[in-house]
Formats: structure tokens, sequence, C-alpha cells
């Protein structure tokens, strides 16, 4: 069965056309499928009689909590079942200025970064755009809160399952869909290129997040072996023509692992890599994970990093660390089950 969550309103509405409905009843069902509705029965606005044609033809449940954990900081990690048996894991994480929710894109990841947890569990499959954006249903139901930022940082490399996510992106932005501004949606990739210079194309006012976690190829390639098929020049041409189509700001993420990337001369070495580019870097202090062999470096050690990188005219922040008490921090997530 088709999945109503997977399609444009555009798709439904020739959908409809194709059973004889009209046209029009498309929109009450967008409309009803983004308020969170697990059932057609739900929708009071339609016709027995649709609702029966509905049923015998589509679906819109993928998935549901099968279990969370709150942090003492507030943050909630949901552990997602779907359909077929298999379970993601998705964040709600609580600031000043919103609620932002983390998504998993894939079932298991390709990339094998060596920091992350994601990657030690084997790739299954693409999660479809309905069981992307239906994450986002769960957690505000389950939590009660609006989600009105969106981060695609969980686990998947978000431009692998290109296709999907960016119909995903669509979806939660329509003013009839979730209407979450495209502004507050952030993609994180560990550097495919091909689909970075794709996404300048894409005509969308989405952040990019490139895991950089290194300005040196050697060391680059240790942590993540995609740096193996595209160098850090490669990456970095590809990021120069996103920022010249788009005008957008860049983030780069750096996760500090102590005596791997995190002195000063590290720090040098990143600074003159991004001269003269319009972006920001994301520090993070590396998260432990279950079989790593990294350590998180000192709070001195990150500190004098983000200190050097301002000096050199580079914008640095530190990352606030948030649910790293129920492994649900960045690198963290895993294909847990129940």
């Amino acid at each position: 069965m088709k999945n109503l969550r997977d399609l444009y309103l555009s798709e439904i509405e020739e959908e409809l056309v194709n059973m004889g409905e009209k046209k029009y009843r498309a929109k009450q069902i967008f409309a009803w499928l983004y308020r969170g509705v697990d059932s057609f029965d739900e929708m009071t606005d339609l016709s027995k009689d649709l609702i029966q044609k509905l049923k015998e033809n589509y679906e819109i449940k993928c998935l549901e909590v099968a279990k969370f954990q709150k942090s003492k900081d507030g943050t909630i990690k949901y552990l997602m079942e779907l359909k077929d048996g298999n379970a993601v894991e998705s964040v709600l994480m609580k600031y000043k200025y919103g609620n932002t929710a983390c998504l998993s894109n894939q079932i298991g990841c390709k990339m094998g970064c060596n920091f992350c947890a994601s990657a030690k569990i084997g790739f299954v499959r693409n999660l479809t755009p309905g069981e992307i954006i239906s994450q986002i249903l769960e957690i505000e139901k389950h939590s009660g809160e609006k989600i009105s930022n969106i981060v695609f940082m969980g686990i998947g490399e978000p431009l692998d399952n290109y296709d999907n996510v960016m119909k995903a992106i669509r979806l939660i932005n329509d003013p009839k869909g979730l209407n979450i501004g495209a502004r507050h949606i952030s993609i994180s990739t560990c550097g495919l290129v091909p689909n970075i210079i794709r996404l300048a194309d894409e005509n969308m006012q989405c952040n990019l997040c490139i895991s950089l976690h290194s300005s040196k190829d050697d060391v680059r390639s240790s942590m993540m072996p995609i740096n193996n098929r595209y160098s850090i020049a490669e990456v970095m041409e590809a990021c120069k023509e996103y920022i010249q189509k788009t005008n957008r700001r860049i983030t780069f993420e750096y996760a500090l692992v102590d005596g791997v990337n995190d002195s000063l001369a590290d720090a040098d070495h990143l600074a003159k890599l991004l001269r003269g580019m319009l972006c920001h870097v994301n520090l993070i202090p590396i998260n432990k994970i279950k079989g790593g062999n990294y350590e998180k470096s000192s709070t001195e050690k990150i500190l004098a990093f983000r200190d050097y990188l301002n000096d050199k005219g580079i914008v640095a922040t530190v990352r606030r660390e948030l649910g790293s008490d129920i492994d649900a921090a960045c690198g963290q997530l895993v294909r847990s089950q129940k």
C-alpha cells in the first residue's frame, strides 16, 4: 500500500482523480495528514465511501514510539519502530528559541565514520519521506510540544538518501504541510561532493552542515572513510560552489578528539583552510560510544581552539551538549531494539 505521507498534494490529487473522486478532496486529506491523524476514520469531513476507498488502497501510520528516555537536561530520545520491524532513533531537544527534532533518514549508515555509533550497526535501507516526516508528528504527539526546527543529524547520511530527504523537506516546508521554514531546517553531510553541488541547485534556503573534523587528509581519512573518496580539497571546492550559488553560510562541524585534532597547530591549519569562506565552525566535544577509542578533549583545549579560530577571523562556537546521559548526543544514536 502507498503511504499518503510519501506524496505531495499534487500527487494525492492525481490519486483521487484516478479513483473517480473530486480533486478538492485532496486538500482536506492533506490537511489531516499533517495534523497527525493515525487513521482515515479521524478525517471527519470525508464521506464514509471515500474513507473506505482510502482504507483499501492507502495507509498513514508507518511508525510509532516503542520506547523513550528523558535526559536530566530535558532532551528526549525516542525509539521509533517501523512497520517492517526495523527501528530508528529520533531526539527532541529544547532550546530557548524553540524545540528541535533530530531526525534519522536511514536505517543504519554506509559511511563508516569511526566516532559514530550509527556506523557500527550496518546499513539496512533508506527511510521514505513519510517515515521521515512521521518522526516529527510522533514526537509532537508524545511530548505535547510543537517542533519549530529540524536537523537531519540522526541515523544515516542525508545526501545518500537524497531524493527522499529532499521530498521530506519540501513537505515539511509546505504551508499546507508542517509549515516549518526552510531556514529552520539543517542538513548535515559527511561530504558527498556530487550531492553538495546538486543541493546548491535546489533553490532551498536550508542550512548546510559539513562534518569536517580535520583539515588534514590523513587524519580525516582515519576518522571518516569517505575522505578516501572525496578529499578535503574536493569538499572545499564543492562548498565554495554551494556558497557562490546560494549565498548561504556553511557550518563546518568539528568533533574535538584528545590528541588527534585538537592542538593549536590543528586550529591554525583549519583557519587557513577556511579563510575567506562564508562559514561558521561548530566545535563538538566528541561523545563516547560503545567500542570507541576516542577521548574528549579537555575543556581548556576546546576553549583555546575556539578562541584561536575567532582570533583568526573564523567564527567558532562550542555546541551545547544535550542528552549525552541517555546516549542521545551527537554520534551516539543507534538502531536500538526494545
